[in-house]
């Protein structure tokens, strides 16, 4: 093959055909192969990170983007602020909740354990309500960026939502049961727990450990804006 001939065929299987990538302007589009169930778990930071960035890729394609946020109470290190809602509000088609406004479940912080198993529970409600709301959507159409997630979305992120169910606040076969209640061409996105959610194994497509290596936490760093929060 001549170096003309090899460097069109090393174009034709490069991203682009080796144009550099240019934003554009987002539309309301439809995703073509949405449908799977993820789940991001680990002992690692970077679980919320991974499914926040994922989801803002899709919105950028112009896809309808949730996050129902569990437990996301943090600690007194942690404003009640999050940059990652301000971007979101920034953002056309994606948004978000927040069912946890303070403390973490069993770690002493002077939050109500009773409240967090309260807030979960809701969290769960709200869960089960939008899977409804999708079944009654038509997900293979694009939706406007700026309606209310009941309206249907395309990818639904329940972060924390493994983080309640390992600490008895909801039952593992809740969790099952929101997988059950998935329409088929929405996304479905889990995220929290250290412990293996092994009741998963059989029911995801997609099962990542986000793993600890180091942690500055060990050295007494605590949560830093911008990073953590």
């Amino acid at each position: 093959m001549n170096d003309d001939r090899q460097s069109e065929a090393t174009l034709e299987n490069t991203p682009g055909q080796g144009r550099s990538p240019e934003a554009s302007r987002i539309e309301a589009d439809a995703p073509e192969e949405f449908g799977l169930v993820q789940v991001w778990w680990g002992d690692g930071k970077g679980k919320t990170t991974a499914t926040l960035g994922m989801g803002m890729r899709a919105a950028g394609h112009g896809y309808r983007v949730h996050v129902l946020q569990f437990m996301k109470g943090g600690a007194s290190s942690v404003e009640a602020v999050r940059g990652e809602y301000n971007a979101i509000e920034a953002l056309p088609g994606i948004s978000y909740e927040n069912l946890g406004h303070y403390g973490w479940h069993g770690m002493a912080d002077g939050s109500d354990e009773a409240d967090h198993e309260r807030q979960a529970q809701a969290g769960l409600d709200r869960a089960e309500t939008l899977l409804e709301c999708g079944t009654n959507a038509d997900l293979d159409a694009p939706i406007a960026l700026g309606a209310p997630p009941e309206d249907g979305v395309h990818m639904l992120i329940l972060d924390e939502v493994l983080y309640a169910a390992d600490r008895g606040l909801i039952e593992t076969d809740d969790v099952l049961a929101l997988i059950d209640a998935k329409p088929d061409s929405l996304e479905l996105v889990l995220s929290g727990s250290h412990e293996p959610p092994t009741y998963l194994e059989d029911r995801a497509d997609l099962i990542t450990n986000v793993r600890k290596e180091k942690h500055p936490i060990e050295d007494g760093q605590r949560a830093r804006r911008g990073t953590e929060y």
